[in-house]
């Protein structure tokens, strides 16, 4: 709680008061490596903060494959935005990649906390922006990029990163094939 604690305390002016209220209503969950906190047909129930560890949000297609939309450091939110705003089932999933820690907020609750702190609202629409803005990115980096430049794009993104994902979840999020990647590293590595 510390980390999440600590987090408030540098993104908002909010007080003591407040930001125990906001812990009060936070469930503490531990995440095994590879236990999924969401699964595709449920319904995201939860606003989710990641003080610990690593998940990833991911899709499967019919045939086994996954594709990876998001992964979720320590302090970082995530959830199925769809799911969680709409109440119906999720079309993606949420695991962790590594052992992990997590805050969750139940919908009610957490939109009773947006209404009553505004510093927790702006907070949330600054996140909103952001995301948005990434998304958008992303985009345009999958539309038009070379996988050299995709790869690229994701070391400055996320250096921290890249010794914690096994290879297969990179080239997935990149969507380009593991051999590609597997190139486009060694080729590096030669320069």
């Amino acid at each position: 709680m510390d980390e999440f604690e600590q987090y408030l305390r540098t993104r908002t002016d909010l007080n003591d008061g407040d930001i125990n209220y906001i812990l009060s209503l936070a469930i503490h969950k531990h995440l095994r490596r590879n236990e999924f906190l969401l699964r595709e047909g449920e319904v995201c129930r939860y606003k989710i903060f990641v003080t610990k560890g690593l998940l990833r949000t991911f899709g499967t297609a019919a045939d086994g494959s996954e594709h990876v939309l998001q992964f979720a450091p320590e302090h970082s939110w995530t959830l199925d935005v769809e799911s969680y705003d709409r109440q119906q089932p999720a079309h993606s999933n949420i695991a962790a990649i590594e052992t992990s820690e997590v805050l969750l907020w139940p919908k009610t609750d957490f939109d009773n906390l947006l209404s009553t702190l505004p510093q927790l609202k702006d907070l949330s629409l600054q996140l909103i922006s952001r995301n948005i803005y990434n998304s958008r990115q992303r985009i345009l980096t999958a539309l038009s990029a070379t996988p050299e430049e995709k790869y690229q794009e994701f070391i400055q993104s996320f250096p921290n990163l890249l010794t914690r994902l096994p290879l297969h979840m990179i080239a997935s999020y990149l969507g380009i094939s593991i051999k590609t990647l597997t190139r486009i590293r060694q080729a590096q590595l030669r320069r």
